[in-house]
């Protein structure tokens, strides 16, 4: 099948107000896409799509929890509403939790859940009638631990894990079984430099960061984009998450040794600044970076 060039698209992409959906968003109305931009961020949103259209970009915003089927399927409409159609669907929108997985609260699990794969499920099932309709690309964010894992981060993992299965299982059946004209991709970052850390709920007594190397959002931007443009099976993004994924197929056992010791990387040397964090409430600020330039220097 044949997907559009970028500047003749309809782009929806959850998870808008911050790192690699902001990040996402801000090129692909470089490249001249037509956006719907979803966060639970309303102000922040507003102002984001404020600055493409100041720009001469054509971009609208949705506040939606993607945790909720009613917000997703009104994300949708508001596409076809705005622009008729949609061309690419984007689920992007994720939340984290560093802890340990005894210490983390059942609440806190579900509700990392509810975003980090049911919004996926929600925005996949919103976005098909739409997509097969017309032909398109369907894009879900997984990670490199959609294969591997972290340790303090193991919710996380384990909803990745649950992206790729969905993905994977559904790509067959669209794909394959039905022959619709839909690319069905994921995407598998490593570390990006985006709040992603200060944003998440953290039961620990330190501060949390990703370790590095970590790569730029622009960089899983530049991917996202390409395979809305040509289709992709899956694709992963920095050299870490191609050998992560790979160790954890082939050698498993070392993996985990390796992954052991990850837990100390993943802390600062100071006190929690926020330890809620974004899981509950909004915590987009409109910043694409983190605090990779931080690490840079130390």
């Amino acid at each position: 099948m044949q997907l559009k060039p970028i500047a003749e698209q309809v782009i929806v992409i959850t998870g808008a107000s911050s790192g690699i959906g902001l990040a996402t968003a801000q090129a692909a109305a470089e490249r001249g896409a037509r956006l719907v931009l979803a966060a639970r961020s309303a102000e922040t949103l507003d102002g984001i799509c404020a600055d493409i259209n100041a720009g001469g970009g054509q971009a609208v915003a949705v506040q939606a929890d993607v945790g909720s089927r009613e917000d997703v399927d009104r994300l949708a409409q508001t596409a076809i509403d705005q622009f008729g159609r949609i061309d690419t669907w984007i689920n992007n929108a994720g939340v984290a939790i560093y802890g340990r997985l005894e210490e983390v609260s059942e609440a806190d699990s579900r509700r990392l859940f509810d975003t980090n794969f049911w919004g996926v499920v929600n925005g996949s099932l919103a976005a098909l009638p739409y997509l097969r309709a017309n032909g398109g690309a369907l894009i879900n964010i997984g990670s490199e631990v959609s294969d591997a894992v972290v340790p303090l981060q193991g919710m996380y993992s384990a909803s990745k894990h649950a992206v790729k299965g969905f993905t994977d299982a559904l790509r067959v059946e669209v794909e394959e079984l039905d022959k619709a004209p839909v690319s069905i991709t994921l995407v598998q970052p490593t570390a990006v430099d985006t709040p992603y850390p200060q944003h998440a709920k953290n039961y620990m007594a330190r501060e949390p960061k990703l370790p590095r190397p970590q790569i730029d959002p622009e960089d899983v931007a530049g991917a996202i984009l390409d395979a809305a443009a040509k289709p992709t099976r899956d694709v992963r993004v920095g050299s870490m998450a191609v050998f992560n994924t790979i160790a954890a197929k082939v050698m498993p056992g070392i993996a985990d040794k390796m992954s052991a010791r990850q837990a100390d990387r993943q802390q600062y040397d100071e006190p929690p600044r926020n330890p809620e964090g974004g899981l509950w409430r909004p915590a987009g600020e409109g910043r694409v970076h983190g605090e990779g330039g931080r690490e840079a220097k130390r």
